[in-house]
Order: structure tokens, then sequence, then C-alpha cells
């Protein structure tokens, strides 16, 4: 049995919302590990210095962190009314997503799996 009326446990649960702009990319199709060598490079750093960072990264990664470092950044002034100049990056991250497991034939009538990951990658912003 859950404690109090819904209204108040709806209420609870909205007051514990981070209310820090973000965007996520969900299913990506890159491990985790390539999608984190780029997100290492950009943590931490404001956001004009991140997007020159993967502007100009030649690694997959950094065009689909770059398309999500703008999402980012637009939602911060549409939906909160922040600043670009102010805004920094504070956290970036890459969980893992579900395999596509797909075969390959081999000699001797084998067959060798091979693992088609996906990432789900977060980036949340902050003001100085």
């Amino acid at each position: 049995m859950a404690k109090g009326h819904r209204s108040q446990i709806k209420r609870e649960r909205n007051a514990q919302k981070d209310t820090r702009p973000s965007a996520k990319l969900s299913y990506a199709r890159v491990s985790v590990q390539k999608a984190c060598f780029v997100l290492d490079a950009i943590r931490g750093k404001d956001v004009q210095t991140a997007l020159g960072i993967v502007t100009y990264n030649p690694r997959y990664a950094s065009s689909l962190i770059e398309k999500l470092l703008k999402s980012a950044i637009a939602n911060a002034e549409n939906n909160n009314g922040m600043s670009a100049e102010n805004l920094y990056v504070e956290e970036c991250y890459a969980n893992k997503g579900p395999t596509m497991k797909r075969v390959k034939p081999r000699a001797q009538g084998r067959a060798y799996r091979i693992e088609k990951r996906m990432s789900h990658i977060t980036i949340v912003l902050n003001e100085r």
C-alpha cells in the first residue's frame, strides 16, 4: 500500500524531478566504448568548446553527439529560458542498449556470432 493520496504521491515525485536541461538519444548504433571516447572529451567544457570538439572529431559517434548537444542547447534556451553563453556540459554518459545478434559463416560449416551493439547517450547541461 502506498502512503498518502495519489495526487500527493505525484506531487512528491514531481518535486524531486531534475530541472536541468538535457537530451537523450536512445538506440544509437554505436557501442558504449566508442561513444565514451567522444563524451570524455567534452565533459565539463562549455558548450561552444564542446561543439568545436565534436565538429572536428573524426569518429562516427561525434556526429551523433553533435546533434544531441545542439538539441540539449535548444532545450535549455526554449524550455528553461537559459542563455547559451553560460551553459556547460555537466554530465554526459552512454548506457548499454540492446545488442543485435548476427551470424557470419566461417570455414567447415561453422558460424560465428557478430554482436552489433547499441547505446543510450545522455547529455545534461547546466549554467555557470
